[in-house]
C-alpha cells in the first residue's frame, strides 16, 4: 500500500504539469493514452486482458491476470496545425492590428499512467489504476488574429480508479470501479481595451444627451456620443490598447465504471463496458494584464466559475484467438459529448459573464487490431481505427480546432523475463482541413474566418510491466 500511495502521489504531479493535447487521441478534449499495449492495437483490444491498464478500459479484464502485476507508463505525443487566414478588413478586431496566423498551436505533451491489480482469490480480482482521462493545450501567443478569442487553452485532469472483478460463473466477469477525477483548467484570450473604452465612453456620451434633453439621433446627440467615444478611447490608452484575460479554476468529483468480460470458448472473449459522466464546476479568479488607468475600477480579478460535463462512454469488443501465433480484436464505443453545448463564465453572483455556444454531438469510434507472437518473448502488434470528432464545422472555435481522425498504430512487446515486459508502440493520427467561422465581432473580439490544415498527432508510448 506504501508503494501504491507513493506512485501515485508521482503520477499526480505529473499529470498536473502536463496537460495532454486537443488532439492527442479521442475526439474532443478526451486522451486515449491510458496503455502502451492498447496503442500497438490502436486501442481495438479492450476485450483482450493484455495487462493491468484493462482497468480503465474494461475492469472485468483482471480476471484474466494470474497473481499480481503492476504496469508503469508515459506517453509523447506531438500534434500541430496551421492556420490560414481568409479574414477581411471587417472581420478584424476594431482599433487593433490585424494579427498573424499564430503558428503551431500544439506542442509536446507527456502523459503518464499506472496500474496495480492483484487476484485475492480464484474469482476476485482488485486493482488501482492512476492515468489522464482527459486534456487540452493549444496556444496561439498574445499577437495572432484570433487573439481576442483565443490565446492559450489548458486542462489537465488526473483520475484515481479503485475496482474489484467478480467471475460470477465459468464464462462471466462482473466488474466495477469507482473515479475520483480532479481538473485544472486555464483559459486566456486578449482584451480588446481601446473597443471597451470607446464603447463604455460612447454610453456614457448618449446618457449624458439624454439627461440633457437631446432626442436620439439628433446632432446634438451624436456630437455627444462621438465626444463620449473619444474620450473613452484616450482612456483607455488610445488605439492598439489591449492586454491579457486570463481564467483559472479547479475541482473534484466523483463517477465510477462498469465492466463485464462474457467467454465464448477458450479462444473467444466479448467485453462490455461503461464510464460514467462528471459533472465538474471549476471556482478559480480571472485576471487582467496591462489594464489602462481609464480600465481600471471595471477590469478587477474577482471569482468566477465555469460548470463542465465530462461524457459517458460505453464499448463494446470482441478478442478471437486465431491460433498460437494471431490475435484479432475489435472494438466500438460510444461517447456522450452532446452533454457539451456551452460553456457558460458566471461571476461569483452568478452574473453571466461570457456565454459559448460550442453545440457538440456524440461520437463513435471504430477499432481494428491484430497481435502476432512470434514466440514466447516477442510480439508485434498492428491497428486502425476511425474516431469522429464532436465538433462540427459550424461550431468550430479556436480553443478546439477538432477533427475527425484516423488511426495507423504499431507497437511490440518484448519480455526480459517471463514476469517482466516492455512496450513500445507508435500512432500516427491523420485528420483532413477543419473550416472555421467563428463571428464574435459584436464583442469586439473580431471574427476568425480561414482554415485549419496540417492538422495531425504522432503518439510514441513506451511502458513496463511485471508479474509478482
Amino acid at each position: 500500500m506504501r508503494y501504491i500511495a507513493k506512485c501515485s502521489v508521482l503520477l499526480a504531479g505529473l499529470a498536473t504539469l502536463y496537460g495532454a493535447s486537443a488532439w492527442a487521441g479521442s475526439g474532443g478534449f478526451a486522451v486515449s493514452e491510458y496503455s502502451v499495449s492498447g496503442l500497438g492495437n490502436a486501442y481495438a483490444g479492450t476485450a483482450s486482458c493484455e495487462d493491468a491498464s484493462t482497468i480503465y478500459s474494461n475492469p472485468a479484464g483482471m480476471s484474466c491476470l494470474p497473481g499480481s502485476q503492476f504496469v508503469v507508463m508515459a506517453s509523447a505525443v506531438r500534434p500541430s496545425a496551421s492556420f490560414t487566414s481568409a479574414m477581411t478588413a471587417a472581420d478584424y478586431a476594431p482599433l487593433q492590428a490585424a494579427g498573424g496566423n499564430g503558428g503551431d498551436p500544439g506542442g509536446t505533451n507527456y502523459i503518464p499512467a499506472l496500474f496495480l491489480s492483484s487476484e485475492l482469490s480464484p474469482t476476485l480480482h482488485a486493482g488501482f489504476g492512476v492515468n489522464v482521462p482527459f486534456g487540452l493545450q493549444t496556444d496561439y501567443g498574445t499577437t495572432w488574429a484570433g487573439r481576442f478569442q483565443a490565446t492559450k487553452s489548458s486542462i489537465s485532469t488526473i483520475n484515481l480508479n479503485p475496482a474489484l472483478s467478480w467471475r460470477a460463473t465459468e464464462t462471466v466477469t462482473l466488474a466495477a470501479g469507482l473515479d475520483y477525477q480532479s481538473i485544472k483548467g486555464e483559459l486566456s484570450n486578449m482584451v480588446n481595451y481601446s473597443a471597451a473604452g470607446a464603447a463604455a465612453g460612447a454610453a456614457a456620451g448618449a446618457a449624458a444627451a439624454v439627461a440633457g434633453g437631446a432626442p436620439v439621433g439628433s446632432a446634438p446627440y451624436l456630437a455627444a456620443v462621438a465626444a463620449g467615444q473619444a474620450a473613452g478611447l484616450a482612456a483607455a490608452g488610445g488605439p492598439n490598447s489591449e492586454g491579457l484575460s486570463t481564467m483559472s479554476g479547479t475541482d473534484s468529483a466523483w463517477g465510477y465504471n462498469l465492466g463485464m468480460t462474457i467467454a465464448a470458448g477458450p479462444q473467444t472473449r466479448f467485453g462490455l463496458a461503461y464510464r460514467s459522466a462528471i459533472n465538474y464546476t471549476l471556482n478559480g479568479t480571472v485576471s487582467f494584464a496591462n489594464v489602462p488607468a481609464g480600465l481600471a475600477a471595471a477590469l478587477v480579478t474577482a471569482p468566477v466559475t465555469l460548470a463542465i460535463k465530462v461524457p459517458d462512454t460505453w464499448s463494446a469488443s470482441v478478442f478471437h484467438q486465431v491460433n498460437e501465433q494471431w490475435d484479432l480484436m475489435a472494438d466500438v464505443t460510444r461517447t456522450g459529448w452532446s452533454a457539451v453545448q456551452n460553456l457558460t463564465v458566471r461571476s461569483g453572483n452568478g452574473t453571466v459573464l461570457s456565454n459559448t455556444h460550442e453545440g457538440w454531438r456524440d461520437t463513435s469510434r471504430f477499432a481494428l487490431g491484430a497481435s502476432y507472437h512470434y514466440d514466447a518473448q516477442l510480439t508485434a502488434r498492428i491497428g486502425v481505427a476511425y474516431d469522429q470528432s464532436p465538433v462540427s464545422d459550424a461550431f468550430r472555435t479556436a480553443r478546439l480546432p477538432d477533427q475527425n481522425r484516423t488511426w495507423l498504430a504499431l507497437g511490440g512487446q518484448y519480455r526480459l523475463s517471463p514476469a517482466t515486459a516492455i512496450d513500445v508502440a507508435y500512432a500516427h493520427l491523420f485528420m483532413a482541413s477543419a473550416p472555421i467561422s467563428s463571428n464574435q465581432a459584436a464583442s469586439a473580439a473580431a471574427n476568425l474566418v480561414g482554415r485549419y490544415t496540417s492538422l495531425q498527432s504522432n503518439i510514441l508510448g513506451v511502458q513496463l510491466g511485471h508479474n509478482f
